[in-house]
This record gives structure tokens, sequence and C-alpha cells, in this order.
């Protein structure tokens, strides 16, 4: 009996052993459990700062990409207004050369001849010429009984008539073009009072 007894105290202390061992490793879990939950967490916490990184990058570069859109389509807007201005500039500048044929072909026409064939080939020439500026889009300036205007007419010569108007126009000495909206030459006029 004496060895029962003996037995019994020291299977009490494996119990108890086992016991605080199964409470250790229960403790042992619950703190592996803990730092997986506070892993998780900070896996969760760096995805979402990752996550919200990337965020950011893909908002910096789609605004980036919309301003080089719209850096882009004001260029184009601007080349083209650009090659349109340079268009009516060179052509412009090229009809004002040839516009002392013009001048050259209308005094002829005021000259008196005798040879009608000749006034009537100028004359074609005239048609011909004048056809072709309209073509191009250029018009002549109507002045004559017109009031004057600065911003379309050069005055030369003032003259006081009573008879007509105040800054009425009342003679042309060179005919005056636009081109569309540009003026491609004042008109030389005379103007009255």
């Amino acid at each position: 009996m004496n060895e029962n007894k003996k037995e019994t105290p020291q299977s009490e202390e494996s119990e108890e052993v086992s016991k605080q061992a199964e409470t250790v490793e229960a403790e042992v879990v619950e703190t592996e459990k803990k730092a997986e939950k506070k892993d998780r967490k900070k896996d969760k916490k760096k995805e979402a700062d990752k996550s919200e990184e990337l965020e950011k990058q893909l908002a910096a570069a789609n605004d980036k990409y919309l301003r080089i859109c719209a850096e882009y389509d004001n260029y184009r807007r601007r080349s083209q207004k650009e090659k349109d201005a340079l268009y009516g500039d060179i052509k412009a500048d090229t009809v004002q050369k040839f516009l002392p044929v013009y001048d050259n072909l209308e005094r002829a026409l005021k000259q008196g001849t005798e040879d009608e064939a000749y006034r009537k080939g100028v004359e074609m020439i005239m048609t011909q010429f004048t056809g072709t500026l309209e073509k191009l889009g250029v018009t002549a300036i109507e002045s004559l009984g017109q009031t004057f205007d600065p911003s379309l007419h050069n005055a030369v010569m003032h003259v006081d008539d009573e008879t007509k108007g105040e800054n009425e126009i009342v003679e042309v000495f060179q005919q005056g073009f636009k081109l569309g909206d540009k003026v491609i030459r004042f008109a030389m006029v005379k103007v009255a009072n």
C-alpha cells in the first residue's frame, strides 16, 4: 500500500505537470494565434497602404495622361490656326504683288483709244483678272460715295463741296482690296468736307 501511496502523489504530480504543460501549450497556441492575427492585420494594413499608394500612383498617371492629352489638343489647334493664318498671309502677300497689274489695266481702260479690238482685249483681261481675284476670296473695297472709314480708306486729298455729305468719298485714286476681313491694300481716296 505504501507503494500505492507513493505512486499517487507522483501520478498527481505528473497529472499536474501534464495540465501545466497543456496550459502552457494552450497559452503558446493562443499567443501564436494572436501573433498570426497581428501579422494578418499588419499584412492587411500593408496591403491597404500598398493599395492606397497604387491608387495614388494611378491617379497621378491618369492626371498626367489627361494633361498631356489636353496639351496635345491645344498644340494641334494652335498649329492648325497658325497654318491657316500663314496660308492667308501668303495668299494676301501674293495677291498684293499682282495689284499693280490691276492698276495698270484700270488705267489702260480709262485711256481713250480708237482701236476697239484693243479695248475689248483689255476689258477681257480685266474681267478675267477680277474673276480670278474673286475666286481667291479677294473683294474690292466699295469707296465712291461711301463715308470715309480709316480702317478701309487712306485719305490723300480733301475738298470742300457743299453738295456732298460730311466725310463722303468723292474720288478714288487707287482701288482698295480685302481678303476676308483683312485689308490687303487701303483705298486711296479724296474726301469731301
